[in-house]
C-alpha cells in the first residue's frame, strides 16, 4: 500500500512542478552576501539612515540589494516587494542603469513566479535601457534570460540565437560568472534535445566558472543538472551522488526552491532504482517545500502588492515619520529611565561594597578567631595522645613485669614439683602421703584463675583490639585457646609458655596443634606470625 500510495505521490508532485522541474535558480549578477540575516539587517539600518539624509539614491540601491537578498533565500513575494520600490526610486531619479538592473532583476523573479509574459516584459525594457546606455554586460546578461525563456517555449532555434549573442558579448567583457550562465543555459537546450554528452561538457564548464567565480547558487543548479543527465543516461547511483551534493549545498544556504528541486530529483532516481521507500521520503520532503514555493494565492499576493505599493506610498511615508517620532519619544524616555537606573545602581553598588567591606573584616576576625580554637584542639590533642603513650607503656611494663612473676613462680612450683616427685617414689608410706597433698596444692597454684583474670585484664588494657579482632576467625576458642594466643602474641618461647600454663612442651605442641584447626590455618602457615599481625 505505501509503495502504491509513494507512486501516486509521485505523479502528482511531478505534475504540479512540471513548469519549473528544469528550472534552474538563477544567480542576480552582483555578489550576494553570505550571511544573508547580517547582511538584510545591516541593509535595513541603512535603508533608515538614508531616509533620515533624505539619500533617495542610496534608498533605492538599499531596496534593490534587500530584493536580491531575500530573492537568493526563495522569499520571492518580499523580494518583489523590495524590487517594485526601488523600481519607483531609480525611475523617478532617472537613474537608467539601476533601473535597468532592477528590471532585470524582477524578469527573473517573475520567470520564477511562473509569469513567462511579465518576465519578457521587464526583460525587453531592461534590454533597451541597456542598449541606449552602450551597456554590453547588461546587454548580455539579458540576451541569456531571454534565451531561457525561449528554451522553456520549446523554442530551440531563438534559444541558441540569444544564447549565442549572449556569449558574444561576454567574450569580448571577460565576464566569468556571464560566461558561467551562458554555458549553463547551452548545456540546458543540449539537454532538452537529449545530446546529454554536450550538454554534459558544458554544465561542467559552467561548473567550473561557477567555482571560480565563488557562486556557491550557481554551482548547486549546475551540480542538480549534472545529476539529471546521469538520471537521464541509466546512471542513477552516480545521480544520486550529484544530487545529494547539490542538497547539500542548498540546505547550507537554506534555500527552499533548490531543495525543492533536489528533492524531487532524488525522488525519481530512487523510483528509478525501485527504492520506494527512499522515493517516498524525498518526494514527502520536496512536496512540502514545493507548496511553500507555489501556493495557491502567490499570484494574488504578488498583484496585491503591486496594488498596495501604489495606493498606499504617501501613507507609508506618514506612518513613517509619526513612528520616528514615536521612537524618539521612547528613546528620550528610555533614556531618562536608563539615566535613573544608573543612578540607582550606582547607589546600590556602593551601599553594597560598603557592606561588602563589613563583612570580609567581620569574616577575617571570625577566621582568626576559629584559627584559635583549632589551635588549642589541636594542643590537646597532642597531650591527650602524649597521655595515652605514657599510659601504654605503663601498662605495657606491667605486662611484662606480671608475665615475668607468673613465668619465676610457675619454675619455682615447677622445680619443687620435681623434687617431691622424687620424694614420692620412695617407700616411707607417711611421707608418701604429705608428699601427695603438698603436690595437689602445687597442681592447683598452677591453674590459678585470679593469676590469669589479673594477667588477662592487664593484656587487654594493652592490646585492646588483638582479641576481637582475633574472635573474628572463630567462635570456638575456649579460655585455655585465649591464654595460649595471648602468651604467644607476648613473643614468649615454647618453655615459657608451657611453664605458663602448667602443661608439658609436648601438651603444647598438641594445644598448638588444635588451635590452627579452630583458627583454619593453612598447611605451612606460621602461627606465631599470625597471631603477630592480628
Amino acid at each position: 500500500m505505501k509503495i502504491y500510495f509513494a507512486t501516486c505521490l509521485l505523479l502528482l508532485y511531478f505534475s504540479l512542478g512540471a513548469f519549473g522541474q528544469d528550472v534552474e535558480f538563477d544567480s542576480i549578477r552582483d555578489t550576494i552576501p553570505q550571511k544573508p540575516i547580517e547582511s538584510l539587517t545591516e541593509l535595513k539600518k541603512r535603508y533608515a539612515e538614508s531616509i533620515e539624509q533624505h539619500d533617495v539614491i542610496l534608498e533605492g540601491e538599499c531596496l534593490q540589494q534587500m530584493g536580491r537578498i531575500c530573492y537568493r533565500q526563495g522569499h520571492f513575494r518580499q523580494a518583489l516587494d523590495f524590487f517594485l520600490k526601488a523600481e519607483k526610486i531609480f525611475n523617478t531619479n532617472n537613474k537608467p542603469l539601476s533601473l535597468a538592473d532592477n528590471l532585470s532583476d524582477m524578469g527573473i523573479l517573475y520567470y520564477y513566479l511562473k509569469q513567462p509574459e511579465k518576465a519578457m516584459k521587464n526583460y525587453t525594457l531592461a534590454l533597451n535601457i541597456y542598449r541606449k546606455q552602450h551597456y554590453a554586460k547588461g546587454q548580455a546578461t539579458v540576451y541569456g534570460h531571454i534565451g531561457q525563456l525561449y528554451e522553456k517555449r520549446r523554442n530551440f532555434d531563438s534559444a541558441f540565437i540569444y544564447q549565442k549573442l549572449a556569449l558574444k558579448i561576454i567574450e569580448k567583457t571577460n565576464d566569468i560568472s556571464g560566461a558561467a550562465k551562458i554555458y549553463e543555459n547551452l548545456g540546458s537546450i543540449y539537454e532538452d534535445l537529449e545530446k546529454y554528452d554536450l550538454a554534459d561538457s558544458h554544465f561542467k564548464k559552467s561548473l567550473s566558472l561557477y567555482q571560480q567565480d565563488r557562486n556557491e547558487l550557481g554551482s548547486i543548479e549546475v551540480i542538480n543538472n549534472l545529476g539529471d543527465i546521469l538520471r537521464k543516461t541509466g546512471r542513477y547511483k552516480e545521480s544520486i551522488v550529484e544530487t545529494r551534493l547539490a542538497m547539500q549545498l542548498a540546505g547550507k544556504l537554506r534555500n527552499a526552491y533548490q531543495l525543492a528541486s533536489c528533492c524531487r530529483d532524488m525522488g525519481k532516481a530512487y523510483e528509478l532504482l525501485n527504492q520506494m521507500d527512499s522515493a517516498y521520503h524525498y518526494i514527502q520532503l520536496g512536496y512540502k517545500h514545493t507548496l511553500d514555493l507555489y501556493s495557491e494565492d502567490g499570484a494574488k499576493q504578488v498583484a496585491f502588492l503591486q496594488v498596495l505599493y501604489d495606493i498606499n506610498k504617501k501613507s507609508d511615508k506618514i506612518n513613517q515619520l509619526q513612528a520616528d517620532k514615536k521612537i524618539n519619544r521612547i528613546l528620550a524616555f528610555s533614556a531618562t529611565v536608563v539615566i535613573l537606573l544608573l543612578v540607582v545602581l550606582g547607589f546600590v553598588v556602593f551601599s553594597r561594597q560598603r557592606f561588602k567591606l563589613k563583612d570580609q573584616k567581620m569574616l577575617a576576625r571570625q577566621n582568626q578567631i576559629e584559627h584559635d580554637l583549632t589551635s588549642l584542639e589541636l594542643k590537646n590533642l597532642q597531650l591527650e595522645e602524649q597521655n595515652l603513650k605514657q599510659q601504654l607503656e605503663v601498662k605495657s611494663r606491667e605486662l611484662s613485669t606480671h608475665t615475668l612473676n607468673l613465668i619465676k613462680n610457675n619454675q619455682f612450683l615447677d622445680n619443687l614439683r620435681n623434687t617431691l616427685q622424687a620424694m614420692v617414689k620412695d617407700d616411707k608410706r607417711d611421707q608418701k602421703k604429705q608428699m601427695n597433698q603438698i603436690l595437689t596444692e602445687i597442681n592447683q597454684s598452677f591453674n590459678h584463675e585470679r593469676n590469669w583474670k589479673e594477667f588477662t585484664v592487664a593484656f587487654e588494657q594493652v592490646h585492646h583490639q588483638f582479641l576481637d579482632n582475633l574472635k573474628k576467625f572463630s567462635n570456638e576458642l575456649t579460655s585455655a585457646d585465649m591464654r595460649l594466643i595471648a602468651l604467644l602474641r607476648m613473643n614468649l618461647d615454647s618453655t615459657d609458655v608451657a611453664s605458663l600454663l602448667g602443661i608439658s612442651t609436648d601438651s603444647l605442641r598438641v594445644s598448638r596443634y588444635r588451635l590452627r584447626k579452630k583458627l583454619n590455618l593453612a598447611q605451612g602457615d606460621n602461627l606465631s606470625a599470625f597471631i603477630q599481625a592480628l
